[in-house]
């Protein structure tokens, strides 16, 4: 299931006037393609325009006042690296290394002394 990150902005509150457009509504139309654009060659997905209440202290006395924001939603895709671990053998099903003599005779230790070479004994 894909995961995502979001990010909320500010929706415009004007139009600013841009060559070519002469109503309110083209020119509002513009500046919300523009951030559109911005947010969308940085890999964020528009989602939605929502307008929120929010509460806020104004003036000398801090009197709480309501209104309402207008913010517009984006969201982008979260790729989350897994690591993945080679399968490990659990250790008891792993061999055991035995040692064996340096003569070559299972089950006797070599003799303790100088070495001599095998086949001339004498």
């Amino acid at each position: 299931m894909p995961q995502y990150e979001y990010r909320v902005l500010p929706a415009p509150r004007r139009a600013e006037k841009s060559r070519g457009l002469k109503s309110v509504p083209d020119r509002f139309a513009h500046a919300l393609t523009q951030v559109m654009n911005e947010m969308a060659r940085e890999g964020w997905e528009y989602l939605r325009a929502d307008t929120l209440p929010c509460e806020e202290r104004t003036g000398l006395t801090g009197k709480l006042t309501s209104s309402y924001q207008s913010v517009l939603i984006f969201r982008r895709e979260v790729v989350v690296q897994v690591a993945r671990m080679a399968p490990t053998t659990p250790v008891a099903a792993q061999p055991v290394p035995r040692l064996g003599s340096a003569t070559g005779e299972a089950g006797q230790a070599p003799p303790i002394g100088p070495t001599r070479d095998v086949g001339t004994e004498g």
